[in-house]
C-alpha cells in the first residue's frame, strides 16, 4: 500500500544535524530528515550527527529515538482509519467505550474533543506516584482519576466545540484506552496496522521493537537519567505515565520509538491523503477533523497549527503548517503548500530534562530543513 520511497543520506543535512549538537549544544546527538516530492516519488534526504551518549557510539538514521509526543499524530491517525472502519465515531462518547470514565465529567466527552484537547481537562497528574515509592499503579483508578481531572471552570457538559484549549495528555490516555477498547486489541497493535504496517513504517513501542530486533536495546538512543527509575532510561518510554499504564506498549500520548525517516514517511503520507492519493488508506475527508482549525488557539486534532509569532516550525515554512512537538526532543513539520516534510529527532532529555537549548534550535533547523526542501522540489 505504500508508495515509493527514495531515502539518501546528504552531507547538508549530516551539517544540520551538526550544528545541533555542536552550535546550540542541545542534545548528545540528532537525526534530521527532509521528504519532499518529486513527480510520483517522495524523496526523504537525512542527515546525523553525535553519539548516542558521551561515551556510546555515533548515532545513525537507523536508530530508533523514544518520540514522545510525536505519537500523538500517529494516535490520530489510528483513530481516524477505525472511524472510517465503523469501530467507533468521532462523536462517540467516551464512557461509552471507557468503564472508568462512567459517573465522572468526562463520561459523555466526545472522543474528538479529547483528541482536539478540548475535553476540559488538566494537562497531566502525576498517576506514575506509586511507582516512585515501590507500589504498583491500579489502572482502574489511575483511568478514573484523569477522567476526573475537569479543569476549574470547565464544568457540566462539554460545548459542541469543546472548551478552551489545553494541551492534555490525560485526554490522549484516555483516547488511547478508549480506541484499544473499541478494536479490542492493545493500542501499539493498532497503531501498527492501521498505519505503520501500511504506510511502510518501522515506528512501534518498544515490545515491538524487541520482537524484531534482538539489539534494540543497544541500537535504541538513551534519553533521561532518572534515580527512581534504576538510572538512565533506554528501551522503554520517557513519559512516566504511558511506563506506568502501557509498560513496554504505548499510550496514545507517547510510547512509540522510531526512526525520522519513518516519521518523514508519516507526514507524507498525510499529504498524499490530502491530494487524494491514499484512498485505500484514508480519504481527505477522514483526516478533515484532524487538521481544520478550531477556536481558541492553534491546536487541532492529533497536530498543532503554527503560530502567527514565535513558532517552532520556523519562519520559511508556509501558515498552513502543522505538526507536533515531542518532550524528549522531537518535532515534525508538515508544509500541505510547498508538500515538505522536516523532522528533527534528539535526545534532548539526556542526561537531564532541565537542558532547554532545543527551544532555540528548533525553529533554526526547521529552517534550513524547508530551506533545503524547497531546493530540492523546485
Amino acid at each position: 500500500m505504500h508508495e515509493p520511497v527514495s531515502v539518501s543520506r546528504v552531507a547538508d543535512l549530516d551539517l544540520i544535524a551538526r550544528s545541533v549538537v555542536l552550535d546550540y549544544r542541545a542534545a548528545p546527538c540528532a537525526v534530521v530528515a527532509c521528504a519532499y516530492r518529486r513527480q510520483d516519488t517522495w524523496h526523504v534526504a537525512e542527515g546525523a550527527y553525535g553519539k548516542l551518549e558521551p561515551s556510546g557510539p555515533q548515532v545513525t538514521p537507523d536508530s530508533p529515538f523514544d518520540l514522545a509526543s510525536v505519537t500523538k499524530p500517529f494516535s490520530a491517525l489510528t483513530l481516524a482509519r477505525l472511524a472510517r472502519e465503523g469501530l467507533v465515531e468521532l462523536q462517540t462518547p467516551l464512557g461509552t467505550l471507557v468503564q472508568e470514565a462512567v459517573g465522572t465529567p468526562s463520561s459523555q466527552t466526545p472522543l474528538e474533543l479529547l483528541l482536539a484537547h478540548r475535553a476540559g481537562l488538566d494537562g497531566h497528574r502525576p498517576l506514575f506516584a506509586p511507582l516512585e515509592h515501590g507500589q504498583r499503579v491500579d489502572r482502574y483508578r489511575a483511568l478514573q482519576e484523569a477522567a476526573m481531572a475537569r479543569r476549574t471552570g470547565c464544568d457540566g457538559r462539554a460545548p459542541l466545540e469543546g472548551f478552551e484549549p489545553t494541551y492534555s495528555d490525560l485526554g490522549y490516555l484516555l483516547l488511547g484506552e478508549a480506541m484499544a477498547r473499541a478494536a479490542a486489541r492493545p493500542l501499539d497493535r493498532l497503531v501498527q496496522s492501521e498505519v505503520c504496517r501500511p504506510l511502510g513504517c518501522l515506528t512501534g513501542s518498544a515490545r515491538s521493537w524487541r520482537e524484531r530486533d534482538p539489539f534494540f536495546d543497544v541500537h535504541v538512543v538513551p534519553t533521561e537519567d532518572v534515580p527512581w527509575r534504576a538510572g538512565v532510561v533506554r528501551g522503554v518510554v520517557h513519559d512516566e505515565n504511558a511506563w506506568a499504564l502501557a509498560g513496554h506498549g504505548t499510550c496514545a500520548h507517547a510510547g512509540l520509538f522510531g526512526s525520522a525517516r519513518d516519521v518523514a514517511r508519516m507526514g507524507a503520507a498525510v499529504l498524499d491523503v490530502l491530494d487524494g492519493r491514499r484512498d485505500e488508506w484514508l480519504r481527505p475527508s477522514d483526516i478533515h477533523p484532524l487538521l481544520r482549525s478550531r477556536p481558541g488557539g492553534t491546536l487541532r486534532a492529533g497536530f498543532d497549527g503554527k503560530s502567527a509569532s514565535g513558532s517552532s516550525a520556523g519562519t520559511v515554512c508556509g501558515d498552513s503548517t502543522f505538526g507536533h512537538l515531542g518532550f524528549t526532543g522531537t518535532s515534525v513539520w508538515i508544509d500541505p503548500e510547498a508538500r515538505i516534510v522536516v523532522v528533527l529527532l534528539t535526545n534532548r532529555v539526556h542526561p537531564s530534562r532541565a537542558h532547554e537549548a532545543i527551544k532555540a534550535a528548533r525553529p533554526a533547523t526547521h529552517d534550513a530543513l524547508f530551506r533545503f526542501g524547497l531546493g530540492q522540489a523546485s
